[in-house]
């Protein structure tokens, strides 16, 4: 089952994907507020943003992504929404990944699509560095949220800095995210 969300108010609609074929267009009204809008199978803007990140910068030379330079990606958060258990992979790179709500305009690196209201638009970041040994070293920080970041059941002090590893679990809202780190013998 896949969900789309509306355009205009944000409701999501659930249907079932192996209906159709990749690059089919479908039509959708939204049952809250009768927005009509369409969609094409196997496309997100989010996802193919997402999946460029993800690329080695040789692997899409030629390519102007806001005259910024990509940066190698050094692991992923994983995200779990708990309606549905919507699953998305987030790339992680060198320095502030800043972790928070998907809307247009909001200039985060790493967004997360979900209506969930106790996320917040910047609710985390997560700081990748090397220690003095040239290990990467992911430290986890709340925004300042609203509703805070916890890591084990135990919420972040406002200026707590935690250290997190490979599959640790940490939850914002009521959305839990597990950070997977990059094998760096890739």
């Amino acid at each position: 089952m896949k969900r789309v969300r509306c355009p205009k108010c944000d409701h999501f609609i659930v249907f079932d994907e192996t209906k159709y074929q990749p690059g089919q267009s479908l039509i959708f009204q939204c049952p809250e507020c009768n927005k009509q809008f369409g969609i094409r199978i196997g496309t997100s803007k989010l996802l193919d943003k997402n999946q460029k990140t993800t690329l080695h910068p040789q692997d899409h030379q030629g390519e102007n992504d806001n005259d910024e330079q990509q940066k190698p990606v050094v692991g992923s958060i994983v995200v779990i929404e708990n309606v549905f258990h919507y699953k998305q992979e987030i790339p992680l790179t060198m320095g502030d990944n800043v972790i928070g709500r998907y809307q247009k305009g909001n200039p985060i690196n790493c967004p997360i699509e979900t209506v969930d209201p106790s996320v917040d638009m910047t609710h985390c970041i997560i700081n990748v560095s090397r220690d003095k040994r040239g290990n990467l070293k992911f430290v986890l920080r709340d925004g300042p949220s609203y509703t805070g970041t916890f890591v084990d059941n135990e919420i972040l002090g406002d200026r707590e800095r935690r250290v997190i590893e490979d599959g640790s679990l940490f939850t914002i809202g009521a959305t839990s995210i597990i950070l997977r780190t990059k094998n760096e013998e890739e």
